[in-house]
């Protein structure tokens, strides 16, 4: 008889939060949980920067224009963890599903730096981790700090591993192998609206990026855009020539599965709830002749490096001598330490450097040393 792999059913929120107000998109974003848990889902995906909503006033104003939107983005902004995030893992353990959620992180302990993130839930309240967009598109980069490594990896789940990326990082094909060269089989790609004339193209995009990757890696895509409201255009234009940049409400929410094929949507206006049945055994049909990460690969050939690591502003004292010499041959490590010394010449460096050789090192051979 075999193994039978399960059927499930998918959901993609396209709504609006409460724009600049932490409190009030957390309540709105545990009800549409608990709705989609209601509806069926054992996942749900949230747009970009759900809590407490993307920063799209750079569309519209001058940088010079948006300083009191960023200072109320920032004091509503989500630390990680914190009573915001306690009450989305309640909501997703009441619900009984796994939650990819949007927000604006605040960093802990400062006046001023955020990050563009996802927040990984699983169905029994856990916080299973946070990743952080690796590269602030456009605008963003007046707001959000870029993110490490770290958080490109998928988390577990009973139906198989859930990764997910945001935005422009969709069009990062190292991004996107890195998550599929560690078996993700669901990813959640989370966007913001786009209400402005441009979003023809921007939807051409969203539809070209989500749908190769499903077909890339055989995996079921979760693509969840947000829309505006009518107070986010409120609090955002202040001249009518702003607000008749404002087209539609920006949706474009679509579930895909591993052939490409849209299963939900797209939905290019208006608030809602996307579902979808995922049928694993399609996967199983679908690698049959494209197994990226398997048979259909030359790893002796092609592979790809994933440093994870932190990069910090500050490395202290000898930690950091000993990180940047760790590898250098001993006579080039004399030469990096006789340079640093104040007050003296090539000359005088150089001798030292003989000295320090003993009779045939290289300086003394006038083969190396210093250059």
């Amino acid at each position: 008889m075999g193994d039978r792999y399960p059927k499930l059913k998918l959901a993609a929120v396209q709504a609006a939060p409460v724009f600049l107000d932490r409190e009030a998109t957390v309540d709105k974003a545990c009800r549409l949980i608990e709705e989609a848990g209601a509806g069926g889902a054992v996942l749900v995906g949230f747009p970009e920067c759900y809590v407490p909503g993307f920063p799209r006033w750079y569309r519209f104003r001058t940088l010079y224009d948006c300083g009191e939107l960023y200072r109320a983005l920032f004091a509503n902004s989500v630390e990680v963890p914190s009573e915001a995030t306690e009450q989305l893992c309640a909501a997703a353990r009441k619900a009984g599903l796994y939650v990819v959620m949007g927000i604006n992180e605040r960093d802990p302990g400062t006046l001023g730096t955020m990050y563009n993130s996802q927040l990984f839930i699983s169905r029994e309240g856990v916080l299973l981790g946070r990743r952080r967009k690796i590269m602030p598109t456009l605008g963003e980069r007046l707001v959000h700090k870029a993110g490490d490594g770290t958080g490109l990896r998928v988390f577990p789940t009973a139906f198989g591993p859930l990764g997910g990326l945001i935005c422009g990082e969709n069009t990062n094909s190292l991004a996107r192998f890195a998550l599929l060269a560690q078996g993700e089989r669901f990813h959640v790609a989370s966007w913001p609206p786009f209400p402005t004339p441009d979003n023809v193209e921007q939807r051409r995009a969203i539809e070209i990026q989500t749908r190769y990757h499903a077909l890339e890696g055989r995996v079921f895509v979760i693509s969840a855009c947000g829309v505006v409201d009518d107070r986010m255009i409120a609090m955002i234009c202040e001249t009518e020539t702003q607000r008749q940049l404002v087209v539609d409400s920006g949706g474009f929410s679509a579930i895909i599965g591993p052939a490409g094929e849209y299963l939900a949507g797209p939905q290019p206006e208006g608030e809602g709830i996307l579902y979808a049945e995922a049928d694993l055994e399609a996967i199983v049909a679908g690698k049959y002749s494209h197994d990226l990460v398997g048979h259909y690969n030359r790893f002796d050939l092609l592979s790809l490096v994933l440093r994870d690591g932190t990069a910090a502003p500050l490395v202290w004292g000898e930690a950091g001598v000993r990180q940047a010499t760790k590898e250098l041959p001993a006579s080039d490590l004399l030469e990096w330490l006789l340079r640093r010394l104040p007050g003296r010449g090539d000359r005088e460096r150089t001798g030292a450097l003989r000295e320090a050789e003993g009779p045939g090192g290289p300086a003394s051979e006038g083969q190396g040393g210093l250059r």
